[in-house]
């Protein structure tokens, strides 16, 4: 399980190495051993076992080499190290997402922002050991470089500049992993605890009664009630994805009417 969501960082392998792997121009030894394996069936084998654990701390060269049923050592040959694996692994998954990215036939920006959106929460909720590592430093393979261009491409022409039109896929992306961590954390407590947010809500409600003066906190009591009789918990993870989501493209709006455009 995920105890720690982000626990690794991308750009910590050699990143011309890297780039060659990712781009395709690396190329294997000629001598030794005959090649019996791609570095796309180690990174997808890879992958498998990430989407089964639910967590990259688990993987390990021995696993994915015991999964594929070679020797660990071999698979230095098709990729240097772990951390040149997890950034492969990531602009593997980029391209699913820009397969889906490049059938979106969205009405206006507005759609698109909100189709991209939706691409973007799919990738995480299919892949959550995504959310394990900070892209700060993020993989400049093919996929990756093609998933930015597309979702610009939602804002190229609706009168933002360049370096708006950035910002605001970074502010979609930033937004989206940010609630797609929180559902994933819900989950593994729930997975840890045995215990659903509504039975645990059960047992703490009447404990936090008795000890809670409304008095001393009025508006924390207020609006806590309100949200919680709204959501029937702490917080609702599809309210707050909507809600975050309608309030920035409410705010790209006014930057546009802003801008004259």
């Amino acid at each position: 399980m995920l105890e720690s969501v982000t626990s690794e960082s991308s750009g910590s392998a050699d990143p011309a190495k890297t780039i060659a792997l990712l781009w395709g121009t690396r190329r294997l030894p000629r001598r030794g051993p005959r090649h019996a394996l791609s570095a796309g069936q180690v990174i997808a084998t890879a992958i498998g076992l990430a989407d089964e654990d639910k967590d990259l701390a688990q993987l390990s060269m021995r696993r994915v080499a015991e999964t594929l049923g070679v020797g660990t050592m071999s698979l230095y040959t098709y990729v240097v190290s772990r951390a040149e694996l997890v950034e492969a692994m990531l602009d593997s998954v980029y391209g699913a997402a820009v397969a889906r990215l490049r059938e979106l036939r969205p009405g206006d920006w507005r759609d698109g922002l909100r189709q991209v959106a939706a691409v973007n929460w799919a990738m995480y909720l299919d892949h959550p050991w995504m959310l394990q590592v900070f892209t700060g430093r993020p993989p400049l393979g093919p996929n990756a470089i093609a998933k930015y261009d597309l979702e610009l491409r939602v804002v190229d022409g609706v009168g933002l500049t360049d370096v708006e039109m950035d910002a605001v896929v970074t502010l979609v992306h930033t937004h989206v992993e940010g609630v797609a961590r929180r559902k994933v954390e819900a989950e593994q407590a729930e997975r840890r605890t045995g215990i659903t947010d509504a039975q645990w809500w059960e047992a703490a409600g009447p404990a936090l009664a008795e000890v809670l003066d409304p008095g001393r906190f009025p508006v924390a009591d207020r609006v806590g009630r309100a949200a919680g009789e709204a959501h029937q918990s702490a917080f609702d993870i599809e309210h707050e994805y909507a809600f975050g989501l309608d309030r920035m493209i409410e705010g790209v709006e006014a930057l546009i009417r802003r801008s004259g455009a």
